[in-house]
């Protein structure tokens, strides 16, 4: 642990003067931190000498109270011993708790990402709970290498533990490839240690949010998307390998839905139903938010659904389709693309871009009825994911400009 600055000076807070008579209250420093407390004693303004940080010693009372503030002073320093001993960060507020006769909390950092994680098996899908297996690896390389230590106390995060984690994540190469982190990459990991963070306060484990001054930057991105011209070409393609054309099919299935990976490969007969007006409806929820959602089937995503619900692979699980892995998906997409001589980068989660933007917006749906088939909270969210594209555009403005001939 560095060295620390240390020191106890006694004070009157002046904008507590009642006739002429102040309280005094200890000023604690730490390295420029500091901190007041009472002391629970007053005195005229007359007998105090400010310099000194005591009562003039004139008279037997203020003899009196100074050895008292000298006892109050000797209690800090036994306060401040005691936390390096016991390897807490001397903070001025945990000397100030001590002397109040606070507990100081004995949580890590560790320890809190471990009672995260273990608490949240529940309540976050495993894709997600993986992420932060991965944030605390980081966090616990971290520690070792600039710190050397397995662990810190949670009072020791503050904004340049947060600035220097961040220097860490971007300086990082990971050992499978040579390329350190990109932008929106570190600021995942850093959002994730926030969350756990602000855990911590709820749980009253950590008085002052150490984020407070830490601004997060995430680079925005276009999101990407088949046009009608490139879903067409592959959705009249017919594969002689039958792997191929299963994955064509799941992809096509996901751009008429906007169903992601997990969600699709979750579908069981029971999520298809008749709605009220009598077509068939998917009705599911979302694995990554639990958001409902409720889609209505296109004839499109209906023959496929059709043509694999007797496939002995879905039988057997009682799902909609055969089981597949989402990375031997992405996988064979690939050789999709090059086929269809597509040239963007093709993956799954690319469907759910097509659908909010080439089937639905594109094609005249409300963003709102969108954002609901999306399972999005929030149409902020659905506007990121779709991009009305410059046919739209093009096309409403077109209208536009025959009204106003019109008028």
């Amino acid at each position: 642990m560095n060295k620390t600055t240390f020191g106890i000076h006694f004070v009157l807070r002046m904008n507590k003067i009642i006739n002429g008579i102040a309280p005094i209250y200890a000023r604690i420093t730490v390295d420029s931190k500091r901190c007041e407390v009472s002391v629970k004693s007053k005195i005229a303004l007359g007998n105090w000498n400010s310099g000194k940080g005591m009562a003039k010693s004139n008279l037997i009372e203020n003899k009196q109270l100074n050895s008292y503030l000298e006892q109050v002073r000797k209690m800090m320093v036994q306060n401040y011993q005691e936390l390096i001993l016991n390897k807490h960060v001397p903070t001025p507020e945990a000397i100030k708790n001590k002397f109040l006769g606070h507990e100081v909390s004995d949580m890590t950092l560790c320890k809190l990402i471990e009672y995260h994680n273990l608490n949240s098996k529940e309540t976050l899908s495993w894709g997600t709970l993986k992420n932060y297996f991965t944030t605390q690896k980081y966090i616990e390389m971290f520690l070792k290498e600039k710190y050397r230590t397995s662990d810190i106390h949670l009072a020791s995060l503050n904004y340049k533990f947060l600035a220097e984690f961040e220097y860490f994540l971007r300086q990082h190469s990971p050992v499978d490839h040579q390329r350190p982190m990109e932008n929106n990459t570190v600021m995942k990991h850093i959002e994730r240690l926030k969350k756990m963070i602000k855990m911590a306060i709820r749980y009253e484990w950590l008085e002052k949010d150490p984020f407070i001054a830490f601004k997060q930057r995430f680079t925005r991105f276009e999101r990407g998307f088949l046009t009608s011209d490139e879903l067409k070409r592959i959705e009249e393609k017919t594969f002689s390998i039958s792997r191929l054309q299963y994955v064509k099919d799941l992809f096509v299935f996901s751009c008429y839905t906007g169903l992601s990976y997990i969600d699709v490969v979750q579908l069981s007969p029971e999520h298809v139903q008749v709605g009220e007006d009598k077509e068939y409806w998917l009705i599911t929820k979302r694995e990554k938010t639990d958001n409902p959602v409720r889609i209505p089937i296109l004839p499109v995503a209906l023959e496929i659904i059709n043509k694999y619900k007797n496939d002995p692979r879905s039988i057997v699980k009682n799902s909609l389709f055969p089981n597949i892995s989402n990375q031997k998906l992405n996988s064979y997409l690939k050789e999709i693309a090059d086929i269809c001589e597509i040239s963007k980068n093709m993956t799954f989660h690319l469907a759910r871009h097509t659908f909010a933007t080439t089937v639905t917006l594109t094609n005249g749906v409300p963003i709102e009825s969108v954002s609901k088939m999306l399972g999005h909270s929030k149409i902020s969210t659905t506007q990121i994911y779709a991009k009305v594209i410059e046919k739209k555009v093009g096309e409403d403005m077109k209208k536009l400009k025959e009204r106003l001939k019109q008028r």
